[in-house]
């Protein structure tokens, strides 16, 4: 199902809901002002009873406390039904919250699904496989013309040769990159010390402490022709 047609299904499903709440919300109210005045006759009897016991004839006397225990029986049901009410509101959210976590638990497994068929790794995979390749896979990568040719990040070639994750709903932007927590087993690139992300380029000095930079961190749209250094080795050079 698509997700714009669950929304919609969703939101119609509990169209209802707020009116159903306050009506019981409503009806619990009434039931404690019921509630109330039954105790304030209880105490106005008890008064009574106790200020005329003497008086009273024993069958007048149970007559009395007759009406007072009517009066406690009263009040029970009024707080059963107000238990009643409040069990039925709880139920009537809980069925709504159950539902939509057994949706979005049957979505995650769809996502994952889909994800691996796109042939997309997650970054704890991606960090198990790379462990104890250290600089020298980055060295490799290094000498094959990153910077003209088509051959980028292996995070961002592996996103950009699956089109079904890019047409997916986790389509993965420089913002949302940045507010993720870092892996710490994830390599961190570029001048701000980030993991890898969207368009990169490769400095083409071969002894660059860095090697791979965001086009944004070095105020590039597009890839430049011919070689290309970064800022430092850029300076470096000058200084030389």
């Amino acid at each position: 199902m698509a997700t714009a047609i669950y929304l919609e299904h969703y939101l119609d499903s509990i169209e209802n809901l707020p009116c159903e709440l306050q009506r019981n919300f409503t009806l619990m109210r009434e039931l404690d002002s019921r509630t109330e005045e039954k105790k304030g006759e209880i105490d106005k009897l008890a008064e009574e009873y106790i200020a005329n016991i003497r008086s009273l004839a024993s069958e007048q006397r149970v007559e009395h406390l007759q009406k007072i225990q009517n009066a406690y029986s009263k009040c029970k049901e009024y707080s059963d039904d107000k238990v009643q009410l409040a069990m039925q509101t709880y139920e009537m959210v809980d069925k709504h919250i159950r539902r939509l976590d057994a949706d979005l638990a049957r979505f995650e497994n769809e996502l994952k699904e889909k994800l691996d068929v796109s042939g997309y790794e997650s970054p704890d995979s991606r960090a198990l496989k790379k462990g104890g390749r250290g600089l020298k896979e980055k060295r490799a990568t290094r000498g094959r013309g990153r910077k003209g040719s088509d051959e980028e990040s292996p995070r961002k070639k592996k996103i950009k040769n699956s089109p079904e994750f890019g047409d997916s709903l986790l389509s993965v932007q420089p913002s949302d990159v940045l507010d993720m927590p870092v892996d710490p087993n994830e390599p961190t690139y570029c001048l701000c010390h980030q993991v890898s992300y969207g368009e990169m380029i490769g400095c083409d000095n071969p002894d660059c402490p860095i090697e791979w930079f965001h086009f944004a961190c070095v105020d590039l749209t597009t890839k430049p022709k011919g070689k290309w250094f970064c800022p430092r080795c850029t300076q470096d050079k000058k200084k030389k």
